[in-house]
């Protein structure tokens, strides 16, 4: 069929037989001699997860919720990739308290919405409000820096579009810490971060490599933070193609990506040290949890940290990342109880 691949060669490749094993190398080719053009199409949509064709909106602002003052902001990565942001300073003027905001994939600052049709509802047809979220914490005393990741929202692209779910933005998240040390008034804020999803990954991340730049962060919030192993299972198993995993492996490789391994937030967790708060849908049915959760929280270091569930649901999308919004109260007693 058009899909075969001709191994000969692949085995005297260092870079891919140093991310994918041998074995793992004769299965993905086996797989992709048997696969159907349906389920390779099924495939190729799951590498279609980390590299997109197509952006969310920022389809709401903080004026929606009448916040006052607030402005955009713009700064660079630490690679030098241009990203766009707002500042909001706290109800009734500036605070000495900021929380870093940032998103999941594939989101903006604003959330996601997928209840304007195509392209986003083919992702999954509900709204994500994050700027209902910053108006909870504007509300109660907190500046917020709110950020586009790479690839997302009105930030720039680079990596030729690909998501490494961390392993790229991580930069994104050491470049929003040092533009606010450089800063003349965030600078003397104190600092908590609110990290979820494929952005809790990249922050787990730069803090593994530039922990110093983290020292002073008070606490994090770290939302329904995955593992795509976890996240890609739990897909496979949806669409009936969990017998081409190895496949899907490789093919994230050939889109310019990071194997499923690869992109595990629990490599990445040593020097999490500041006090945490980790919440998860329980019966998620886009991730295997709540093993999956559970895992990567065992590996956090901070001496201080809890994670609770979000039950009564299997929807990420539309209960997970809305929790907060809906439910502010815990989520703000946790940062009070760092930040004051």
């Amino acid at each position: 069929m058009e899909h075969q691949i001709n191994l000969a060669g692949i085995e005297n490749q260092p870079t891919s037989t140093a991310r994918m094993s041998k074995e793992m190398m004769e299965n993905a080719v086996d797989q992709m001699n048997k696969i159907s053009e349906e389920d390779y199409a099924k495939i190729m949509g799951m590498v279609k997860v980390c590299k997109r064709e197509w952006r969310s909106l920022l389809h709401k602002t903080p004026d929606d919720y009448g916040m006052k003052g607030w402005e955009d902001i713009y700064f660079q990565a630490d690679d030098g990739v241009p990203l766009n942001g707002w500042y909001i300073p706290a109800k009734g003027g500036e605070s000495d308290k900021l929380v870093i905001f940032n998103h999941a994939l594939p989101m903006s600052r604003a959330g996601f919405q997928g209840h304007m049709g195509e392209p986003w509802s083919g992702f999954e047809a509900v709204e994500i409000d994050f700027v209902i979220q910053m108006k909870h914490l504007t509300d109660a005393g907190y500046n917020v820096l709110a950020y586009d990741i790479r690839n997302h929202g009105q930030s720039g692209t680079a990596n030729d579009g690909m998501c490494g779910i961390g392993l790229l933005e991580w930069r994104d998240c050491v470049g929003v810490k040092k533009y606010v040390d450089e800063h003349p008034r965030l600078n003397k804020m104190k600092v908590a971060l609110y990290s979820q999803c494929m952005g809790g990954c990249s922050q787990y991340v730069a803090i593994d490599k530039q922990p110093e730049l983290f020292e002073n962060v008070k606490c994090m919030c770290s939302p329904l933070v995955p593992s795509m192993r976890s996240i890609y299972n739990a897909f496979s198993k949806l669409l009936g193609v969990s017998e081409y995993l190895d496949l899907l492996d490789f093919e994230l490789i050939r889109a310019g990506g990071f194997t499923r391994d690869e992109m595990d937030p629990k490599l990445y967790t040593k020097n999490i040290k500041m006090p945490l708060l980790m919440w998860q849908v329980k019966n998620d049915a886009w991730v295997e949890n709540p093993g999956d959760a559970e895992a990567t929280f065992a590996t956090i270091p901070s001496k201080e940290k809890e994670l609770f569930w979000i039950e009564g649901t299997t929807h990420r999308f539309k209960d997970g990342y809305n929790y907060f919004g809906r439910t502010p109260e815990k989520v703000l007693a946790f940062l009070d109880s760092h930040m004051k």
